[in-house]
């Protein structure tokens, strides 16, 4: 029977399936629109998603590999999995063949499924695992869950037979270095952190959530697929990133899960259509930012209601009119960013965690003033300490139960009393943590300064010429760095300058280029220490992407493969 308060993932579907049977569960995407499944509905095709994988000879403790993109197919065999104790291992959709067949392998998979033809081509060839679509074609998942189902009574059975320190996921890290690991996570974890979010995240079951992240991540896949169940909320899916805000606009969500970079390109999006607009209008939209930027900083902004009602509504229109915020996790959130959406009333409440926590370690409080350049306050039940060498520790049941086939890994990453090593390195706010860098990304320069350069690159990617900066340094007696102008932006400043901007690599050479960067970049090294500015930096025609192996499946950048990349520039740049 099930609990007050499910143990596992499964059982908290069929909890939710019951009380809000008739509450929609996902909007799906047509062809002409969306289509609505309430929870009563997605309870029967889970079960007929059940009885495919039963077809197919997968019984409780195997596991089955998905590489494809988002769609409630990939939902539905997750829940099934889940209800039968199979574990869904994902695989990033943009991952290459060799790094997807390395998942898969490492994880044991019995099957792997796959949501395109190119993704089966990359599944294709390990012995013994056979690849199957998981839509669209004539033998499919999908296709299989159309044949039977399991009945109710069996699917209660096979639910009750699965236990809370059961095998629930295998997610694999991104690798900044080496090979991926697989994060061995329980259905434990997620179903402590659904009871702990919720006194920290102000959701329930009239909730709207947007899924566009990759369900692959371990972000998206808890707090835009699990936990949404758990309350009874909605799921929306993105039928595509270049249709988004048509998409937002039907869906109208009232949460929205995402990642400073595209809050980052949105806002972009929405500057740079804002100048093609009449003097008036552009007026009021900077008179809202500046309004908004007082009011954020705790100061005077008299003229914000009456701005609020004049641009505020329409920006929020135009992502549906209904989110009362988002939730950034994956990276760091610059202080400009979280202005410019709060100005519109779009508040960014940061949250913090890893693959390894399931996700979740802390948000930023809701109801209190928001410290954005904070990672929040610890979810209930989640503990957090500083070691001596400013390392941030975590302990909790959200904690994974290691790496996969990884013992020494797992052992120099956990102490023997439950703390896990984040390799986060940060400091307390009152009872807010704040994270200052990595610690494996620390530079250690030839004087013995210990230069941290995540908060610096972000500093410097404020300018709105900027597009990415990697520093370096260690062993230098100064911090230098590549850096990747943002070539539309400039192209912009130079007919404004009634000049005709050239290639990419041109532009690099050009004076006007080089000075207006050179005064951007001089603007941060004043607010820096002496020891912290970047002394030495060369600007670069490059695009950093998942595919040519700069940027990890979250969009981290790989600080090694760009050393090796970039040797000759960065040697040159050291002084060797």
């Amino acid at each position: 029977m099930a609990s007050e308060n499910p143990k596992t993932l499964a059982d908290t579907l069929r909890q939710s399936c019951k009380k809000y049977a008739n509450r929609v569960a996902y909007m799906v995407p047509n062809k002409v629109g969306y289509t609505k499944i309430t929870y009563k509905e997605f309870a029967a095709l889970v079960r007929c998603y059940c009885a495919a994988l039963i077809d197919l000879g997968l019984t409780k403790g195997d596991r089955v590999a998905i590489q494809s993109e988002n769609c409630h197919e990939w939902a539905l065999l997750d829940w099934a999995c889940q209800s039968l104790g199979i574990a869904l291992v994902p695989i990033y959709p943009s991952l290459p063949k060799d790094q997807a067949q390395f998942i898969a392998k490492n994880a044991e998979v019995k099957l792997c499924v796959a949501g395109s033809k190119e993704h089966a081509e990359r599944l294709k060839g390990i012995k013994g695992v056979p690849v199957m679509m998981l839509r669209g074609e004539a033998v499919s998942i999908a296709e299989l869950a159309t044949k039977r189902t399991l009945s109710e009574e069996d699917w209660n059975a096979a639910i009750d037979n699965v236990m809370p320190g059961d095998l629930a996921t295998l997610i694999y890290t991104s690798g900044t270095t080496g090979n991926p690991k697989g994060v061995i996570l329980s259905h434990r974890a997620p179903c402590f952190l659904n009871h702990a979010v919720m006194s920290s995240l102000p959701i329930d079951h009239n909730d709207v959530f947007f899924s566009f992240l990759p369900l692959s991540h371990v972000f998206e896949r808890y707090a835009g697929h699990w936990l949404p169940i758990s309350c009874g909320a909605c799921i929306g899916y993105m039928k595509s990133l270049s249709g988004i805000l048509h998409d937002l606009e039907t869906v109208k969500p009232t949460i929205f899960l995402t990642v400073p970079r595209f809050l980052e390109a949105m806002q972009d999006r929405i500057t740079d259509s804002m100048a093609k607009q009449s003097g008036f209008k552009q007026k009021m939209f900077k008179m809202t930012l500046a309004q908004g930027k007082k009011k954020t900083r705790g100061g005077m902004a008299p003229l914000m209601p009456f701005l609020d009602l004049l641009v505020g509504t329409k920006i929020r229109e135009k992502l549906g009119g209904k989110i009362r915020f988002f939730v950034a996790g994956g990276a760091a959130l610059a202080p400009h960013t979280y202005e410019f959406w709060a100005s519109f009333g779009l508040p960014v409440h940061q949250a913090y965690g890893l693959t390894e926590t399931c996700a979740a370690v802390s948000i930023v409080p809701f109801g209190e003033e928001n410290k954005y350049w904070t990672v929040g306050r610890p979810v209930a039940g989640v503990e957090a300490k500083f070691a001596e060498d400013g390392e941030l520790l975590v302990r909790g049941e959200n904690i994974m139960d290691g790496y996969h086939k990884l013992p020494e890994d797992t052992a120099a990453a956990m102490t023997s009393d439950g703390w896990l090593h984040t390799g986060d390195i940060g400091q307390w706010e009152g009872d807010l943590i704040k994270i200052t860098d990595r610690k494996k990304d620390l530079l250690v320069l030839a004087n013995g300064k210990n230069v941290a350069p995540q908060p610096i690159e972000t500093k410097l990617k404020e300018s709105r010429f900027v597009s990415e900066v990697v520093l370096f340094g260690d062993a230098c007696e100064y911090v230098y760095g590549l850096v990747i102008p943002h070539f539309e932006h400039l192209s912009a400043y130079l007919s404004g300058q009634g000049l005709k901007p050239p290639s990419n690599a041109e532009m690099l050479h050009l004076e006007p280029v080089k000075a207006l960067l050179k005064e951007e970049i001089g603007k941060v090294n004043k607010s820096l220490a002496d020891f912290e500015r970047m002394k030495r930096y060369e600007l670069i025609d490059a695009t950093f992407s998942i595919e040519s192996g700069e940027l990890t499946p979250s969009m981290k950048v790989k600080r090694k493969v760009v050393r090796e990349k970039f040797k000759d520039v960065l040697d040159r740049l050291a002084g060797k």
